[in-house]
């Protein structure tokens, strides 16, 4: 594409931000949907999101992805929140407003929609999430906001499950969020659950580790959904369908909340069924590659 002066900018800020598959996927949307637009990474420092920030509207960019570690640090510094982004107390999209950036949460309708597109609607299922960091927090919102009948949140820290569940609970009206300790899955009697992993455990280049390695509990789920795209296959998802369930990685939802920010920044135009599959094909190639 020919960059000129009317070519909108947009782009991706984190530290580090290198690894980043963003300006891969952004970047293709604009040449397949043919809009004038370049995305481009931008390496921010901890104690400089204000600066980023302001810096960004100053220069005119229309529009930024926040990966971590400022997706909460970012929030002091915009004009408004949506809801999703105020619920889950996290921000990873930025839309320029005539009185600076508002910010969106696309983590939690990626997730969603990934999840649903595999076949694992969590609405009216018994889900079991592991963790209860930031991605668990964005998890435990999707599933109690799509309706699953209860969700079991499963973490080494007890306290830091509670502290989530009174918080999700609290939104909602509701208690559908049930604290345990890891080993808490013993006493989980209900079978044909979805699961959600949502720790770092098994990332590239750990691949042969999961939270979880009995296979007791895998056999009480009927889906397995873990955020880590890297290795493709993780050992959560290999033993889930050694078990016999259903198992689904994260670059879905990559893909998902990345569809969601560029839509926000175009409203002019949809992302095809056939965009979707090309660019996975390529982050596929991509991650290949790089492992």
């Amino acid at each position: 594409m020919t960059i000129s002066g009317k070519t909108m900018v947009c782009g991706v800020m984190g530290y580090p931000v290198e690894h980043s598959l963003s300006p891969m996927m952004h970047n293709f949307y604009s040449q397949q949907a043919d809009v004038d637009m370049i995305y481009i990474p931008f390496l921010v420092g901890t104690g400089e999101v204000r600066q980023a920030v302001e810096g960004a509207f100053a220069l005119n960019i229309q529009g930024m992805n926040v990966t971590v570690p400022h997706k909460q640090a970012v929030m002091e510094y915009l004009s408004e929140l949506d809801e999703d982004a105020r619920a889950i107390g996290a921000v990873n999209t930025l839309v320029r407003t005539e009185n600076g950036y508002k910010g969106y949460n696309t983590d939690a309708s990626g997730m969603l929609r990934a999840m649903q597109d595999a076949g694992m609607d969590p609405r009216g299922k018994t889900c079991i999430l592991l963790g209860a960091g930031g991605a668990a927090k964005a998890a435990a919102y999707v599933m109690v906001k799509a309706e699953a009948s209860k969700v079991y949140v499963l973490n080494r820290n007890l306290q830091r499950a509670k502290q989530m569940a009174d918080d999700i609970n609290g939104l909602f009206g509701r208690t559908a969020l049930f604290p345990m300790e890891l080993d808490g899955w013993k006493e989980i009697s209900e079978r044909n659950c979805l699961a959600v992993q949502t720790t770092s455990v098994g990332m590239y280049p750990n691949k042969d580790q999961a939270v979880i390695e009995d296979l007791a509990f895998y056999e009480k789920l009927e889906m397995a959904f873990d955020v880590i795209y890297t290795p493709e296959t993780t050992r959560f998802m290999t033993l889930a369908a050694f078990a016999g369930a259903k198992a689904e990685n994260g670059l879905g939802m990559l893909i998902y909340q990345g569809i969601t920010a560029y839509e926000l920044w175009n409203p002019q135009v949809t992302i095809s069924h056939e965009m979707i599959e090309n660019v996975r094909i390529e982050m596929l190639e991509y991650l290949g590659g790089r492992a």
